[in-house]
């Protein structure tokens, strides 16, 4: 205070001088003038402007600190101690015996050049400041485009108008009785000025005056000013330090209201209230545009080269818990030391009312601000990777696709890929880690991807694999954002804190970037909330070591900064390339264009799932002809198979055992016995399998006849694949076996012909019948002794040697029947004696067994010839009949057995086809739509079975264009956007 009060009066002394040089008249030059109006006179001279300097780095610095209003610098006062008092009584009677007004001249012209040279010095003591120009907004560097300093320096005096305020150096005399009168009031006055130029002597350069030279304190000054600018840098350091939280604190404070109020107006905007209809965001546009590039792959120089992040890593290195921060919600699924990403991830980020999350291809909305929801979409996002990773495989290229919307969420395209693995463990495909590398380098192969590398602080950066692998793909570090996380285990467990910084300043890794950053993802609980892990970043940045070493930049730390970082990059690279890509597809739309009319002129351009429509309508009017068909053609097809499917077993096992009796009792009691038995367990069973065999011919049939000209032969595939899957599926009504059988047991048992025509038609299917198997009997002979004699002579066919030996052996037995036409149906075993040495007498060598396997075929002919005979016979029997064959030597038993069965044969086919008009057609109607329903969302069966050059030409032209029509809208809307 004794130093501030000597100074005042120092100042008054000055003031004197100026009243009394009031008067004065002329401009004084700017060497002449009062140190006081030389500060004046340069702070508005008009070479002064002020200019923006001059970044020495071409990577912009991302802080959320850029757009604060600038605010001085309170620093806070500096002591300097106490120093002695000096003794000066020898000065100051030199000072009275000699001419003080040359002392005083003199201590003005020495003061004056003094206070430069302080200022020079106080200017080169002041640190480097450049490192935190990114402090100061940007509206500074710009003031002089808002502010006319030129008409403010017009308005402000001229040098005339100062130099009037200087003091008249030329009447100083005059005031030397004002200085007596001032000296006159003691030596205390004196010593208090002289204090005062000590002052201006301290803050000054060494060495400058007499009164310094002559300082016996002046070696102890100078080792107390290096300690105190030393402090002086440090306080700077830690005051420009608090003042940075200080104004991050603000910010997010300020953004947080800001995220409420932009919340406030999209949910009015999303009630209705201003009445008008929302537009899609610029990012969901966006995204669209590359989930149509994913589906989209052919093979005409068209890539995919439009921007995305894409998150690589190695596993466990905390992916996962950036996208997380990002995202501002715990969306993904989490395991301990597990691979848990098994496929890509892309997550689309947008600003809504609502922080909610959905799928690219499901309308179910995951409120994020809810546990259960958070959990379940956890749980979704997990299962949709395990369906994605086939047999046999761990991971799989597939993406899934999700939007996230929220306010305050930076627009951006991520794509989470899975961890970089060095050694495949069990349980894993032995073809993981090769997988992982073809995925991640098929995202950063694209020249504009901005690779996200993120790699783990607490482990060693030797262990790293993921540097490496991007060094690869981006070299120079063009379009690369390093990404240091778990920086808190890091500073805690690395004994040497500047290898964290060479890090971040990619001297340890081979790989450059484009930025640098160094988060916090938590203190490693999953249950921590997004909220908690933030402000425990943000607690973490404030006292780390990192920060107030300088080791980091403050634009350089926190998921917030990095977000912005990210999110500038990502925007800067769509409005380089977004446009390019457009007119790529273009070119692309014309080639594609010009193939089709040069190949197919006359057909129009029907996609894939244009195509399965087609033949999806084509396939239901031909199910629904089929329930067209009319009863009798039902009938008459099921009365035909049915007769053919059981023709064999009436024959053989009912009627030739039957008519092997001796008379027409037993042949009844025989026949009615196995008719029973074979109702109950055969003939039901038989009868509906006949049914639906013949329904899947006539479904057949009406599927696959051509259509003449309208028949498209690129349906064929798909129609048999119906087919098939829906006879697979179809299975005939259990309840039709109980009730045909109780139906065949009624029909068979009945005896009763009322009238001569079914007599007639009873004999007409026994004809029938016998011809038919007569013909299968000649035939089983001929190729059992081979040609006769007219085909040897004109065909020139010869007969084997054991068709000959069958040929003997049936010439053998014929005889033997013309002699007993009315033999058994069986050889005795003197008979086969008999056959066999006629035939060794003639040389023919047989076997036992030939000879009964000859004979067979031989008494069955006999017997089908013998039965053919007997029912021409039959055809006046029908009188007989209706006498029951009383005093008649004419038996037809075997007529009213074939009349049983024809009548059973009709029954059963018109209650099949009741079955079949009823309900099977409608049920296989039914299960045709199904299965259509089926294919139509299975992309891959529907790109197997409707394949070729012509459909995959239609599907290309179909996403050239919707993805040309997509980049088109986006780029439209982006320029409405600047």
């Amino acid at each position: 205070m004794w130093r501030l009060r000597r100074a005042a009066v120092a100042c008054e002394v000055c003031q004197s001088l100026v009243k009394h040089s009031s008067g004065t008249k002329g401009s004084l030059p700017l060497q002449k003038l009062h140190l006081v109006s030389r500060s004046i006179y340069y702070s508005h001279h008009p070479i002064l402007k002020l200019q923006r300097p001059h970044f020495r780095t071409s990577f912009q610095q991302f802080s959320s600190l850029t757009n604060l209003p600038l605010r001085k610098l309170k620093l806070s006062p500096i002591k300097y101690g106490y120093q002695p008092c000096r003794n000066f009584w020898p000065a100051r009677l030199a000072a009275r015996l000699l001419k003080l007004r040359y002392l005083i001249l003199g201590s003005a012209v020495g003061g004056g050049y003094t206070a430069k040279k302080t200022f020079d010095q106080w200017k080169d003591m002041i640190p480097d400041l450049s490192d935190y120009k990114w402090i100061v907004p940007d509206i500074v560097w710009e003031i002089d485009e808002y502010i006319d300093l030129e008409k403010i320096r017009k308005a402000l005096p001229d040098s005339e108008d100062l130099a009037k305020l200087a003091p008249d150096f030329d009447k100083i005399v005059e005031s030397l009785s004002l200085l007596k009168d001032f000296f006159t009031t003691g030596h205390k006055l004196v010593s208090e000025t002289i204090e005062a130029s000590d002052l201006l002597l301290l803050l000054g350069s060494p060495g400058e005056t007499a009164f310094r030279a002559t300082d016996p304190g002046s070696e102890s000054d100078k080792r107390y000013r290096k300690v105190s600018d030393k402090e002086k840098i440090d306080q700077l350091q830690e005051e420009l330090l608090h003042t940075q939280l200080k104004y991050q604190r603000i910010l997010e404070r300020l953004e947080k209201e800001n995220k409420e109020l932009r919340k406030l107006v999209l949910q009015k905007d999303d009630k209705g209230i201003h009445h008008r209809k929302l537009k899609k965001s610029l990012i969901d546009m966006y995204s669209e545009v590359l989930d149509v590039l994913s589906d989209y792959d052919a093979s005409y120089n068209t890539q995919d080269h439009l921007p995305r992040v894409v998150v690589v890593g190695d596993q466990s290195a905390g992916k996962t818990s950036v996208l997380e921060m990002i995202a501002q919600a715990r969306i993904f699924p989490r395991g301990s030391g597990e691979m848990m990403t098994r496929s890509p991830v892309k997550v689309t980020l947008s600003e809504g009312p609502h922080h909610v999350a959905l799928f690219k291809d499901s309308s179910r909305e995951f409120d994020l601000t809810k546990e259960e929801d958070l959990a379940a979409l956890r749980h979704e996002i997990e299962l949709r990777m395990r369906k994605n990773v086939k047999e046999g495989c761990t991971v799989s290229p597939e993406t899934i696709s999700l939007n996230v919307k929220g306010p305050g969420l930076q627009r951006m395209v991520l794509v989470d890929l899975p961890g970089v693995i060095n050694t495949v463990t069990s349980g894993m495909a032995p073809d993981t880690k090769e997988i992982i590398f073809s995925i991640s380098k098929a995202y950063m192969q694209n020249p504009n991807a901005i690779i996200l590398c993120i790699q783990d602080g607490s482990v060693d950066a030797e262990r790293s694999i993921v540097t490496d692998l991007v060094s690869q793909m981006d070299p120079h570090g063009r379009r690369t954002i390093f990404v240091l996380t778990k920086v808190d285990l890091a500073e805690k467990n690395v004994a040497s804190p500047s290898r964290i910084q060479q890090i971040i300043e990619g001297k340890l890794f081979p790989m450059k970037a484009l930025g640098y950053f160094a988060v916090v993802t938590g203190k490693g609980n999953s249950s921590e909330s997004i909220e908690a892990i933030r402000d425990y970043e943000e607690e973490f940045f404030q006292n780390s070591k990192l920060l107030k070493t300088s080791m980091l930049k403050a634009h350089q730390v926190t998921t917030r900064n990095l977000s912005l970082a990210v999110s500038d990059c990502f925007w800067k690279m769509v409005r380089e390339s977004v446009e390019q890509q457009a007119d790529s597809f273009k070119a692309t739309r014309f080639n594609l264009e010009t193939e089709w009319k040069n190949n197919y002129p006359r057909l129009r351009e029907l996609d894939r799932n244009e195509l399965f429509e087609k033949a999806k309508n084509e396939i239901l009017d031909e199910v629904i002809s089929l329930s067209q068909v009319t009863p009798k053609h039902w009938e008459e097809i099921l009365q035909q198979s049915l007769w053919e499917r059981v023709s064999t077993h009436v024959i053989e096992n009912i009627y030739l055992p039957a008519a092997q009796t001796m008379n027409s009792g037993t042949f009844n009691t025989t026949v009615d016995i196995k008719l029973k038995q074979w109702t109950d367990k055969q003939l039901p069973n038989k009868a509906v399998e006949v049914a639906w065999e013949t329904l899947q011919e006539e479904f057949s049939r009406f599927m696959t006849e051509p259509k003449g000209k309208e028949h498209d032969d690129i349906f064929d595939k798909l129609k048999e694949a119906v087919k098939e899957e829906t006879i697979k599926r179809h299975k005939w009504n259990d309840f039709a076996e109980d009730s045909l059988r109780v139906i065949q047991h009624n029909a068979l048992e009945d005896r009763s012909i009322s009238d001569k025509q079914q007599w007639d038609a009873a004999i007409y299917f026994m004809e029938e019948a016998l011809q038919a198997r007569l013909k299968d009997t000649e035939n089983a002979i001929e190729n059992m002794v081979g040609p006769d004699w007219k085909k040897r002579w004109l065909y020139w066919k010869n007969r084997t040697q054991e068709q000959c030996v069958h040929n003997e052996t049936k010439n053998e037995l014929e005889k033997m029947l013309k002699c007993n036409e009315e033999h058994p149906a069986y050889l005795a075993s003197d008979e086969i004696t008999t056959v066999r040495k006629n035939l060794e007498s003639r040389g023919v060598e047989v076997d036992p067994s030939l000879i009964k396997d000859t004979w067979h075929q031989v008494y069955r002919r006999h017997f089908l010839k013998t039965a053919l005979n007997h029912c021409n016979l039959c055809r006046r029997g029908f009188y007989y009949y209706q006498r029951h064959f009383v005093d008649s030597e004419l038996e037809c038993n075997d007529v009213v057995l074939f009349w049983r069965i024809q009548r059973m044969l009709a029954i059963t086919a018109n209650t099949l086809r009741q079955q079949l008009t009823n309900t099977e057609v409608r049920r296989l109607e039914k299960n045709v739509k199904e299965v259509l329903e089926d294919f139509a969302e299975d992309s891959e069966k529907k790109v197997k079975l409707l394949t070729g050059k012509r459909v995959q030409l239609a599907e290309d032209l179909k996403k050239v264009r919707e993805i040309q029509e997509k980049l088109d809208a986006f780029i439209e809307a982006l320029h409405q956007e600047k």
